[in-house]
């Protein structure tokens, strides 16, 4: 005769609960206590910005890929983004400046959800006022659409000069079809060269002879946004290019296509982002 299973004491689960919780309170703190340390290191050895883009991206990739089990992966990238940015802003306080111009409730779930409530959100009606914030800041962020309204202008222009202060990272990173903070957003702000992410390059290319055609060629080899530019009868561009494209080749191909490129301008850099596979969809 089989001896009946051992039922199932709730008490004791619910002490290994709590000595979880209590491990993962206990490691936050400590977390704290580097952090601390880590900014004595920085008072004395760096200046600037606190933002690691290319960092924070590892860190990511490396969370997203090794996560299993019944917790739902949104949770964990939520919580990691929060203690990231809690932390850095810890370490050196900065504002979230935001567009809300397409509209609320899309733009402040990416903030939260990146960035939690600890650091504050200034919001704005639209993505010039966005990079203004940010250019006359010592180190905050800016948050703009990807897909910003054609009426914005070609609010990127601003940050083609060398003082400016450039895209930095693409959001969301961890990339899904039911992302609960899935607004593409551009993240702007100013950070150490060496910190950058480069894998994604963004480019201002101001054109003339823009058509359909170009628009066409361009639609096949890199994501753009394209408003209407006077001073070259054309258009000016927003261009992200992917890992392995070359800007001047970009060029040749437009150039085939009746567009002729006038000026561009690296105004950014952000992380290839991470795809889910579809078994932890």
């Amino acid at each position: 005769m089989s001896t009946p299973p051992k039922p199932i004491d709730l008490t004791e689960l619910r002490k290994e609960i709590d000595r979880i919780d209590e491990s993962m309170h206990q490691l936050l703190m400590e977390r704290g206590d580097i952090i601390d340390r880590l900014i004595e290191v920085k008072k004395s050895q760096e200046s600037g910005s606190a933002f690691r883009p290319m960092r924070e991206a590892q860190m990511m990739r490396r969370l997203a890929e090794r996560h299993k089990g019944i917790l739902p992966l949104d949770t964990v990238e939520s919580i990691w983004r929060v203690i990231i940015a809690t932390f850095t802003y810890v370490q050196q306080n900065f504002s979230a400046h935001a567009d809300f111009s397409a509209g609320d409730a899309q733009m402040r779930d990416s903030a939260r959800f990146h960035f939690g409530f600890t650091v504050p959100l200034v919001p704005h009606m639209g993505a010039a006022g966005v990079v203004a914030a940010v250019s006359e800041s010592r180190g905050d962020l800016g948050l703009v659409p990807v897909i910003s309204s054609v009426s914005a202008g070609a609010w990127w222009t601003a940050l083609e000069f060398d003082a400016a202060p450039k895209i930095i990272a693409r959001l969301p990173f961890v990339e899904r079809h039911d992302h609960p903070a899935a607004l593409p957003v551009f993240v702007i702000s100013r950070v150490a060269d060496d910190a950058r992410a480069t894998e994604v390059e963004v480019w201002s290319v101001r054109v003339s002879g823009w058509s359909a055609k170009a628009a066409q060629t361009l639609t096949t080899l890199a994501e753009f946004l394209a408003v209407p530019d006077r001073a070259f009868d054309g258009a000016a561009l927003l261009v992200t290019l992917p890992q392995g494209q070359n800007i001047h080749d970009i060029a040749q191909l437009l150039a085939k296509a009746g567009a002729t490129v006038r000026s561009m301008a690296l105004v950014g850099s952000h992380a290839t982002r991470y795809t889910v596979a579809a078994d932890k969809a």
